[in-house]
Order: structure tokens, then sequence, then C-alpha cells
């Protein structure tokens, strides 16, 4: 692997979205003590919605209980026209509520009371995978399984030549395991790719976005062909 250039924070753009303003004014404090300088605050689902069609953040931090409109609705209207990470924060730690979060578009979900140091961390975990996608060397890599086109470069997914539409992390996850194709890979080796270095919590994550790039690639989800789990080992992406 050859790096181009270093991975630098300070030029990331992150957008939160909260309407409790103590919350935001200290994520923002510890955000800029980490060396972050580029962030934007809205305090309303409206105002995050255009504040991110305007600011084209690399990152988005959203809050799931709103006052005008649920989170939930803010990231679905975000994914209209951004595939930039967004990390939930949420007073609700059900499971139910957590696959609503993920399944809605968002890539994490980080349930309150919690750290901002945190926050911080799943950030920059977020951004070291980006920047690693982006310094790989790939020369219009496509790969084909079947009936799917995985356009590495391009980020598109094709399923019988038509666009099938995935989450950032969907995509990564589908296309760490297309370029190890017929390999097991490990939940702690997917952590790793998917998580960065700070990986607690990510194990229902990645279940979750296992479990919706099935009901998007197979052609019947609850009898996997392509995407397989191999108990006690992890998963394998394999041809038919």
């Amino acid at each position: 692997m050859v790096i181009h250039n270093e991975l630098n924070f300070t030029n990331s753009k992150i957008l939160l979205i909260d309407d409790e303003r103590d919350i935001t004014d200290l994520i923002e404090e510890v955000l800029k003590s980490d060396g972050f300088k580029e962030i934007k605050k809205a305090h309303s689902g409206i105002e995050g919605i255009n504040l991110a069609k305007k600011y084209s953040p690399h990152i988005i931090v959203l809050d799931i209980m709103l006052q005008d409109i649920d989170g939930i609705e803010v990231c679905k209207k975000i994914r209209e026209f951004s595939y930039c990470p967004i990390l939930f924060l949420s007073s609700k730690n059900d499971e139910i509520d957590k696959i609503l979060g993920l399944s809605s578009g968002g890539d994490d979900y980080i349930t309150k009371p919690f750290s901002p140091r945190e926050i911080s961390f799943r950030i920059k975990a977020q951004i070291r995978r980006q920047h690693y996608n982006k310094s790989i060397e790939n020369t219009n890599e496509i790969i084909n399984i079947g009936n799917l086109f995985i356009d590495i470069d391009g980020g598109r997914v094709l399923k019988e030549e038509k666009e099938i539409e995935l989450t950032g992390t969907e995509f990564k996850i589908l296309s760490y395991l297309a370029q190890n194709l017929n390999k097991i890979i490990s939940k702690e080796r997917l952590y790793e790719q998917i998580c960065g270095e700070y990986a607690v919590g990510c194990d229902n994550t990645i279940m979750v976005h296992i479990r919706h790039l099935r009901e998007k690639i197979e052609i019947n989800p609850s009898r996997p062909e392509l995407l397989l789990t191999i108990k006690g080992l992890g998963y394998k992406l394999i041809k038919e």
C-alpha cells in the first residue's frame, strides 16, 4: 500500500445537529481541542438538512430526538443527496432503535450519556477509513460477482445492470469482502476495517449492515448465496 498524503483531521468538515445547545457546544469544544477547525452546528432538523446541503460536511453527528423533525427522517432526507458518514446520538439504548437508525442510512450509533471524547474517537475512526480507502492505488477496479458489478473507485454497485443504493458503511463492507473474495473475514478484521481502531460496540452495527446488504444484493436474503456467515469464524463473499 502506498500512502500519497498524510492524514489531517483539521481539514475535515463536521456538522453537529442537536437541539440541545449545551451538547453541541460541548462536542464542539472537545473537537476543537483535538484539532478539528471546521465545525458547523444546527439546532433543528430543518436547519441541519439545509446546512448539510450548503456545507457538504465530511461527517455528520445527528441526534435522533429532535423537536421539529425526527432524526431518522433527517437522515433519510440527507441520504437523498449525501453519503457522508452519519453518527447517531440517542438516549434510547434498545436494539430496535439502533436498527432503525442504522437502517435509515446511519453509520454508527452512540447512546447518551456519552463521553465527548468517544464521539471524537469515532469521528476520527470514520476519517481514517475514508483516508485509507482513498490512499489505496486502484485502477478503475470493477469486481464482478454473479449479477453484481462492484465499482471500487466509483463507489457504485450494479445489480442486473441497475444501480443499487448502499450506505457508505455498506459499500465499505461489500467492497472489502469483494477484494478478499472467497476468503473468510473474521468479525474482528471487519471491525478494524470499518470502525477503525476504536472498535468497541461495533458488533451489532456490523450485523445490522450485513443483514441490510443481503436484503439489497441477495435474491433470497433469508437464504444467502453470495454473502455467507461462516459460523464462529466470520463472513465470506463468494461467486454463485
